[in-house]
Order: structure tokens, then C-alpha cells, then sequence
């Protein structure tokens, strides 16, 4: 064979024993332009009475509630309206922009049952609790009022965890505003209003944290984070009602109580159940 022919016999060989040529990877497919779904925006459901409105003697101001969901980047739906009783929560229309005729816990289940919901607050009570203050037998009226909030908040928590079972939900009382009874002039026997309140407190806040925690909701005692059950011997000097009990000062720095009789919270007092919140649902 001549020698060009036997080159490219072997040439031949050795191409018919090399690897195949690779399979072109196929092309990836085109890039979507349509826009993703931005994540559903997270909510903060509000419901009880005028601590969460934000209402105080000089009309409607930012609420702990507003502070809260604020910090907690959530959008605040607020159905609390001035005034409510625990019963009212499921028996009156809501209030604010969000209650579509409903009662406050009506819409809040609604909100639980679009699932956008990461935070619910439930601030009750005080005003079922207010008339005590006026009463004969402060103690014994409590005590009765008491036991009916106890079941308007069992039954408020029921619905809400049969509607979200794992939301996060945080319960608060409030500040001891009677202490400052102590130096308003309005009440004739305030010392001895001041001194019952903090047996009323602590037992009002006592049975209703054990309902909260009957639902795996947190409780913030706001009482105790604005001066509450400090002992009334404890003296400290205010630059308003001279020596006073360290409790009574304080409260007189969160409320309005003791120079307008207002039980709302000032600025001041806002942000500290706003913390107190905070610190409880962590």
C-alpha cells in the first residue's frame, strides 16, 4: 500500500475509535420577565378599648399599639374603640377604617383567617372595672366585675385561636392609676383608694394573666412595668406633689389621672406599655 494511503488509513482507525463528539448542552430557558409576587405584608390586629385608640384628654394621640407595630414593621389594623367592655368586643360594631360594621372580634378573625397576621394585642377591661372605683365596697364590686371579664376574654381568646392556632398573641392590663388618687384632690379618701387599688390590681391582673396563658397567649403586666405594687412606704420626692410613694410618682408621669382624674396614658406612658408589649412577646 503506498504510504499516503496507509497515513490515512490509520487516520481513518483512529477516528472511528475516538469519543463521539459532546451533545450540545441545550439552550436555558428564556428569563421570565414577568414581576414576582411581593410577600404578603404582615399585620398587627389590635382590639380592646381607648389605651389602644390612642385617646386621651387632649383628643387622639399615637397609642402603643401604633408604637408597636411601628417597631415591628407591621401594618397596625386597630379595631379598639373608647370605651369598650370586655363584653362589647363581641356584641358592638368596631372601630377605625378596617371594621367594615363588624364587632372588633368579628373582623379580627376575619384578619386571622387571611393569614397575614403577626401579631395580635388584646387590652380590656378597665372599663368594666371603672365604676369600682366609685363604689361602697370597691373590693367586692371587683372581685364580681372581675369574674365576668374573665369569661368575655375566654371567649375572645377561643375564637382567635380557633381562627390562627399559632399567632402570637399578647394580653396587657394597665397602669395603677387610682395611686394617684393619692394626691388628687378629687377624691376625699384618696390615700385609702390608693392603698385598695393595689390589692384590686393584683388580683385583677393575677386571674386574668391565668386566662391569657389558658390560650398560649403571652401577658404583659403593665401594672407592675408603670410602678405598680411598689410598697407605699417608699418615698421619693416629685417635683410637682412634693414627697410622695415612689408608685404614686411614677404613675403620675404615665397617666393623666392625677391632676385631670383622666386614667389615659401620656406620651411618656405609651411608650412604656409599647415596651412592656415588646418584652413580653419575645
Amino acid at each position: 500500500m503506498p504510504r499516503p494511503a496507509l497515513i490515512l488509513t490509520l487516520l481513518l482507525a483512529l477516528g472511528a475509535c475516538s469519543s463521539p463528539a459532546p451533545t450540545p448542552l441545550p439552550a436555558p430557558p428564556p428569563t421570565s420577565t414577568k414581576p414576582s409576587t411581593p410577600p404578603q405584608e404582615q399585620v398587627h390586629i389590635s382590639i380592646g378599648d381607648s389605651y389602644a385608640t390612642g385617646f386621651g384628654p387632649n383628643g387622639t394621640a399615637e397609642s402603643f399599639a401604633q408604637i408597636v407595630a411601628k417597631q415591628s414593621n407591621l401594618k397596625l389594623i386597630n379595631l379598639a374603640c373608647n370605651g369598650a367592655t370586655s363584653a362589647d368586643l363581641a356584641s358592638k360594631p368596631a372601630c377605625g377604617p378596617d371594621a367594615g360594621g363588624r364587632t372588633q372580634l368579628d373582623a379580627a378573625v376575619d384578619a386571622l383567617r387571611g393569614g397575614k397576621a403577626g401579631l395580635v394585642t388584646v387590652v380590656i377591661g378597665g372599663n368594666d372595672l371603672a365604676p369600682c372605683a366609685l363604689s361602697q365596697e370597691p373590693l367586692e364590686c371587683a372581685t364580681r366585675t372581675v369574674a365576668d371579664i374573665q369569661t368575655n376574654v375566654a371567649g375572645t381568646l377561643a375564637e382567635l385561636r380557633e381562627a390562627a392556632p399559632d399567632v402570637k398573641i399578647v394580653g396587657l392590663t394597665y397602669p395603677d392609676v387610682f395611686l394617684g388618687a393619692w394626691v388628687n384632690p378629687s377624691f376625699p379618701n384618696g390615700k385609702n383608694l390608693a392603698r385598695l387599688s393595689v390589692t384590686m390590681f393584683q388580683d385583677f391582673n393575677t386571674r386574668i394573666a391565668a386566662q391569657y396563658g389558658r390560650f398560649g397567649a403571652k401577658f404583659a403586666d403593665v401594672t407592675s412595668s408603670t410602678g405598680g405594687y411598689g410598697a407605699l412606704t417608699e418615698l421619693t420626692q416629685d417635683p410637682k406633689y412634693g414627697q410622695v410613694p415612689a408608685s404614686v410618682a411614677k404613675v403620675c408621669a404615665l397617666t393623666y389621672f392625677c391632676d385631670r382624674t383622666d386614667v389615659h396614658p401620656t406620651p411618656a406612658g405609651h411608650q412604656a406599655i409599647a415596651e412592656a408589649v415588646a418584652a413580653a412577646s419575645r
